[in-house]
């Protein structure tokens, strides 16, 4: 089965909010446990990043690297 980004944040949202039941294009699923769930979370994005629709995030020595750039206009 093909996972989506859709999915993927569906669960994100949930495992957030700490609700068992996602929603994604019109159907939904509820998940027993927490467990459950974050083991979904898992399978999905690891899919999506052997696909290569997900790109693992960078990491420098001090934690995710992010770049912001100001410009007066």
């Amino acid at each position: 089965m093909a996972f989506t980004l859709k999915q993927l944040s569906a669960l994100e949202a949930a495992i957030g909010s700490g609700e068992l039941s996602i929603e994604y294009d019109g159907k939904k699923v509820t998940y027993r446990n927490m467990a459950d769930l974050t083991k979904a979370y898992e399978m999905v994005k690891n899919q999506l990043m052997a696909s290569g629709a997900l790109v693992a995030p960078a990491m420098s020595n001090r934690g995710p690297a992010t770049l912001t750039v100001f410009s007066r206009d």
